[in-house]
């Protein structure tokens, strides 16, 4: 049996409720500003990912320590800013190793 993907969304808000300790009433008010973004089912359900559930935790500590929702989307675009950076880093010095470096002039 292959392991699912931490993007694969599968829980309902129920549930995802349940796994990050969210009401269901948050769990929306978080998707209405933008802080979290379920994917639909084809009927319109929210499906979680666990990925989801982390984020949303993340969310809720912040909130915890006095954070409004203004002030929780601007951390959490900057944490997904810098994740993307460090992506594009490592892909960048993966491809150098390789001699895959597009800047470099070929010889």
């Amino acid at each position: 049996m292959a392991e699912r993907d931490s993007q694969t969304p599968v829980y309902g808000i129920a549930v995802a409720a349940q796994l990050s300790g969210v009401p269901e009433a948050s769990l929306r008010l978080f998707e209405a500003r933008g802080l979290v973004s379920p994917a639909r089912s084809d009927g319109g359900t929210r499906r979680y990912s666990d990925d989801d559930i982390a984020r949303l935790r993340r969310v809720t500590g912040l909130r915890d320590e006095g954070i409004n929702i203004a002030g929780i989307r601007r951390v959490m675009d900057l944490e997904d800013e810098n994740a993307d950076l460090r992506e594009q880093a490592t892909k960048t010095a993966a491809e150098r190793m390789q001699g895959l470096d597009p800047a470099r002039p070929s010889e």
